[in-house]
């Protein structure tokens, strides 16, 4: 079976970056499983897929307009630390929601002091090339109820 449209397809995966240092990888867990052309993975990766089989072993270079987007210096900004809880340990680094006309937004500390918080917007992997590794292990028809949620529900997991 062809990994296509609505399509449940299983895979591991090893994700580096340009100078080969290991990002992620599913290799020590339970196998990555996504529904086919639902936006549930990275555009690149998703059509690099597009009409494999399971038993496809390949590398996959995904640049970032076609990944996580370019990296956007204009999402780095600063927030007044006193729209932090008082007494919370902020530090370079650390992931920060909040909450915005779009919903939950998730931002990287790059930057504290007594008077602001710096705060970056740009997904953690904006502006870089992404290397898989990539072995499809299955692909199946979706059932209907993944089909109706638009992603995937592994081990029998209902909502």
């Amino acid at each position: 079976m062809k990994v296509a449209h609505g399509r449940v397809v299983s895979l591991h995966y090893t994700l580096t970056d340009d100078l080969g240092l290991q990002l992620d990888s599913s290799r020590e867990r339970e196998p990555f499983a996504y529904l086919h052309g639902y936006g549930n993975i990275i555009a690149g990766l998703e059509a690099a897929l597009e009409g494999c089989e399971a038993g496809f072993s390949s590398a996959v270079h995904v640049t970032p307009a076609e990944g996580y987007g370019e990296y956007d210096p204009q999402a780095v900004f600063e927030a007044p630390r006193a729209q932090f809880p008082p007494g919370e340990d902020v530090q370079v680094g650390m992931r920060v929601q909040g909450e915005g006309e779009q919903g939950i937004l998730n931002f990287t500390v790059v930057g504290v002091n007594d008077r602001v918080v710096v705060l970056d917007a740009n997904h953690p992997m904006a502006g870089k090339n992404l290397h898989f590794a990539v072995e499809v292990l299955e692909v199946r028809d979706a059932t209907a109820q993944e089909l109706a949620h638009g992603h995937v529900h592994a081990h029998g997991h209902d909502h």
